[in-house]
């Protein structure tokens, strides 16, 4: 067994022929950039590409597989240099059950698979050229036809106020929406962490995966995990999320909560954080309801019955003050990638390239030993400046 380094939840801004895919996501963000950016740069074993269902995106595929730039795997999944790619789709659901719309990852193991289900979603979707678009089904035939290909499905960053399962889709409880047998993972998103959700008894029996939902190159890997697999691929993937063989997740990485943009209660209009209304700083009558009050309401036990791995409060490198382009570009040139810079160098190697005061934010920052500025309203957190 091997222990891998995995982020599946990595947008494409723009195709290879300069289109866009996430709309929102940068121009910078496409298919072979991620692939060169995982390996030579953020350090990836494994990555979750979710916007691989546009029809441009699979012909850059299929060229990269007939240049032998992206080779197939046996055991599901294809190798570009030492990063399997994993392919994927972000969807939107918002069916007869839903209270709101909510958004869905799901995971297939070949170039053939996710072409398959491509063709299937294009007459569901107004423009199967867009990421995250929303599907004229309902949720339970849309996870029938993922397990039907078989495929992963995960409901995608469950507590954030809008779309997601929690934050806008249930009442109470996935049930409504999803067959409970169906889902393979839960994906926790950016404002809540393993032992925050340790009360709602409904998730016991589901794996949690940390991603970065990366919107740029930068933000690849500000949440991730460590996975211990025989090999990195889709098949080994399943398993480790049904915990079979040892195959498991050992470690998950992520944002301190406070730092995720919706942790506290915040005024809808300004963005200022309060449980009041009116909004005493602009008089707004609206309120995005907090993912730590979201939990609070869904909690029903004070303990997990599960085991978890551990959560790690891991600050990216480019949160922390002092690390601007130029010292990554030195940090990179030095030690090869972040998970490098993160998990193998020493504090003392870290003083070699950089000033000592740096050296120790960067240390303290993988060890989630910042302090922070609490983040809600649509902004995230910071972490404090030191004093000079």
């Amino acid at each position: 067994m091997h222990d891998y380094y995995a982020d599946l939840h990595i947008h494409i801004g723009r195709t290879w022929k300069g289109r866009p895919v996430k709309i929102t996501g940068s121009k910078t963000l496409t298919l072979e950039n991620i692939l060169k950016t995982a390996t030579m740069k953020k350090g990836l074993d494994i990555v979750g590409i979710i916007d691989c269902h546009s029809p441009e995106v699979l012909e850059e595929m299929a060229a990269l597989v007939e240049a032998n730039q992206l080779i197939a795997l046996e055991g599901g999944g294809l190798r570009f240099e030492s990063t399997t790619l994993i392919p994927g789709v972000e969807i939107e659901v918002n069916d007869a059950n839903c209270k709101g719309p909510l958004h869905v990852l799901a995971y297939f193991r070949s170039m053939e698979t996710i072409c398959t289900f491509s063709n299937w979603m294009s007459n569901h979707i107004t423009n199967i050229n867009l990421s995250t678009q929303r599907i004229a089904c309902d949720a339970l035939t849309l996870q029938h036809k993922v397990h039907e290909l078989g495929g992963l499905f995960i409901p995608a960053h469950v507590f954030t106020p809008f779309k997601s399962a929690y934050g806008k889709g249930v009442e109470k409880s996935l049930a409504e929406v999803f067959d409970m047998d169906q889902i393979d993972g839960i994906e926790l998103g950016l404002s809540s962490d393993t032992d925050m959700v340790k009360g709602i008894q409904e998730l016991e029996k589901y794996t949690y995966v940390t991603n970065s939902d990366a919107h740029s190159l930068g933000k690849m890997a500000r949440e991730y995990q460590k996975i211990r697999l025989e090999e990195p691929t889709f098949d080994e993937l399943k398993k480790a999320l049904k915990e079979e063989d040892g195959r498991a997740i050992v470690e998950n990485y992520g944002l301190n909560p406070l730092l995720g943009k919706y942790h506290e209660t915040a005024c809808a209009d300004c963005g200022f954080r309060t449980t009041e209304i009116p909004c005493p700083n602009c008089g707004g009558k609206h309120l995005t309801k907090g993912v730590s009050v979201r939990i609070k309401e869904l909690s029903t036990q004070d303990e997990s019955s599960r085991e978890r791995p551990p959560y790690i409060h891991q600050i990216p490198l480019d949160f922390i003050p002092g690390v601007g382009k130029k010292t990554m570009e030195k940090l990179l040139a030095t030690f090869g990638t972040e998970m490098n810079i993160l998990h193998v160098i020493s504090r003392e190697e870290l003083e070699t390239v950089v000033p000592e005061k740096i050296a120790d934010l960067i240390d303290k920052g993988r060890k989630g030993e910042l302090s922070l500025v609490m983040g809600g309203g649509g902004a995230y957190g910071k972490v404090k400046k030191p004093h000079k």
